[in-house]
C-alpha cells in the first residue's frame, strides 16, 4: 500500500456504497479514482501533478466533484465513522491554519508578571 492509499478494510467498507451509475464511458477503477483523490487532498498538490499510476488526475476531479455536489462524501464519512464505532478523530487544517492566522492579525497577547501587573495599575491611578 502506497503513502495515502486505502487499506483493504476501509475499502471493503466504502465499496459497497459507492454510486454504480455508468456515464457512458467504461467506469474506472473507483479505489484507483478514490486513492488518487486521497493523495491530492493528503499532498495537497494541485490536480494536475496527480501521479500517473492514479490515472487522468481529469477523472479524479471530475469524480470528486460530481461526488461532492451528490452527497457521496457524507456518506462515505459516516459510514467510516460507524465502521469505526465512532472512535475516529479527524482536524481539518485548512481551518485550523485559517483561524492561526486570523488570530495573530486581529490578537495582541501580552504576558505580564505580577510585579508588572502591579506596576500597570498603580500608574493608572
Amino acid at each position: 500500500m502506497a503513502r495515502y492509499e486505502m487499506s483493504e478494510f476501509e475499502w471493503s467498507i466504502i465499496q459497497p456504497i459507492l454510486p454504480q451509475k455508468s456515464r457512458g464511458v467504461p467506469r474506472v477503477d473507483d479505489r484507483r479514482v478514490l486513492n488518487g483523490i486521497f493523495w491530492i487532498l493528503r499532498s495537497g498538490s494541485p490536480w494536475a501533478d496527480l501521479p500517473g499510476r492514479y490515472g487522468p488526475h481529469t477523472t479524479c476531479y471530475n469524480r470528486f466533484y460530481r461526488w461532492t455536489k451528490s452527497g457521496v462524501w457524507d456518506l462515505i464519512m459516516d459510514t467510516i465513522t460507524d465502521a469505526y464505532d465512532g472512535d475516529i478523530q479527524m482536524i481539518d487544517g485548512t481551518s485550523v491554519h485559517h483561524s492561526a492566522a486570523t488570530l495573530k492579525k486581529v490578537t495582541q497577547i501580552v504576558i505580564w508578571d505580577e510585579a508588572e501587573a502591579v506596576l500597570l495599575q498603580k500608574s493608572m491611578l
